[in-house]
């Protein structure tokens, strides 16, 4: 578990699944999926459908809960692009748009980031986002991570075309910003 002011992050646990499924499933189109990645297709599901996925959340080190005064709010993340080279890439969804826009997100994607550099020996932390989600990018740039690519009109949503955003921070990096 790590914390820092009103925000944790920890692993999921049993009794966090109905509040995740109400988060991320119960809704056929929840708010939140028009700023992650919206150009896949979200599928809502009862809770039995969404039991089976969830149990094997519970525990597990690459997906933990977000707690904003000790209720859950959201995840975050992490999946090998390549682990081989140790290439991870992390992902963070607050599912309530009350938690937007209020620094939030900054504070737990930086708690998944020093948790991830500590724990693993990791060369570096990224996250690929879309050019529509300027409030994802603004976390990126809040936290000292540069934008390392920029794939353009390759995300099509609602008639539009958007970027592809890839944003990333080197241990070295990490090291001489962790304590401020």
């Amino acid at each position: 578990m790590y914390t820092q002011q009103y925000v944790t992050i920890r692993p999921i646990e049993k009794a966090d699944l109905p509040r995740l499924w109400e988060l991320i499933y119960k809704e056929e189109q929840p708010e939140w999926k028009k700023w992650d990645a919206p150009y896949y297709p979200h599928t809502s599901k009862t809770y039995e459908e969404f039991l089976p996925n969830g149990e094997r959340w519970i525990g597990q080190e690459h997906i933990w809960a977000i707690e904003v005064e000790e209720k859950v709010c959201g995840i975050v993340s992490y999946y090998w692009e390549h682990e081989p080279s140790l290439w991870l890439e992390m992902g963070i969804v607050f599912h309530e748009a009350h938690s937007w826009g209020k620094g939030l997100g900054t504070i737990a994607l930086k708690l998944w980031m020093n948790r991830l550099f500590t724990t693993m020996p990791l060369v570096r932390v990224g996250f690929t986002t879309w050019s529509g989600n300027v409030r994802m990018i603004r976390v990126g740039e809040k936290l000292g991570m540069q934008m390392e690519a920029r794939i353009r009109k390759v995300r099509y949503y609602e008639g539009k075309y958007y970027d592809s955003i890839r944003m990333g921070m080197l241990r070295e990096e990490w090291e001489q910003i962790k304590n401020l």
